[in-house]
């Protein structure tokens, strides 16, 4: 009989993973993250039946916490400004917070074994955090532009933003508005 899988384990895994592929990238090996979840690399299989769905997983669940922690504290009355500013400035934090998580989810973005279907799921995720702020069609610069490329146009200011502020935290929070007033511009 099969032994119930644990929650903890899961979870050692994945943030195993984290680190693992933060150092190493997408090749880091299976046997090397089982060791950082402190399991039996078997066990790690339990879990996660190929290295290519543990990858999968942990994309999803990066997602998921890069956007849960974006929309903390989203304030429902705020016009879209306001609503835009806290979901960068708390995106940026996550970033700050966790550089790990941002590494890895930057790798697992490029990375082969992540699918189509994951990608298409993590879309959707993001697309649940654009629906809470309800926000108007854009007006600036980007009106007649695909929201794929819109979207892929405000991750690469983010992305800029995040590597400045992590290299130069003394002035991270100048950083942030920039790239916030830069978002706006192109959008309003």
């Amino acid at each position: 009989m099969a032994r119930p899988r644990s929650d903890e384990k899961r979870s050692a895994i994945l943030a195993a993973a984290v680190r693992a592929i933060d150092r190493h990238g997408p090749g880091a090996p299976t046997a090397l993250i089982a060791k950082e979840a402190g399991v039996a690399n078997g066990s790690l299989f339990t879990y996660f039946q190929t290295k290519s769905a543990l990858f999968n997983a942990l994309y999803l669940e990066l997602k998921r916490d890069m956007a849960a922690a974006a929309l903390a504290g989203l304030p429902a009355v705020a016009d879209l400004p306001e609503q835009l500013r806290h979901v960068w400035s708390n995106w940026m934090e996550w970033a700050v917070r966790a550089p790990q998580k941002r590494q890895a989810l930057a790798r697992l973005g490029v990375c082969d074994e992540v699918t189509v279907t994951t990608r298409a799921q993590a879309q959707r995720i993001m697309e649940e955090l654009a629906y809470r702020m309800k926000p108007p069609p854009a007006r600036g610069s980007m009106r007649e532009a695909p929201l794929a490329f819109v979207a892929a146009v405000m991750n690469s200011v983010a992305e800029t933003t995040m590597d400045f502020m992590l290299t130069d935290p003394a002035h991270g929070e100048h950083y942030c508005q920039a790239g916030f007033e830069a978002v706006w511009r192109m959008l309003s």
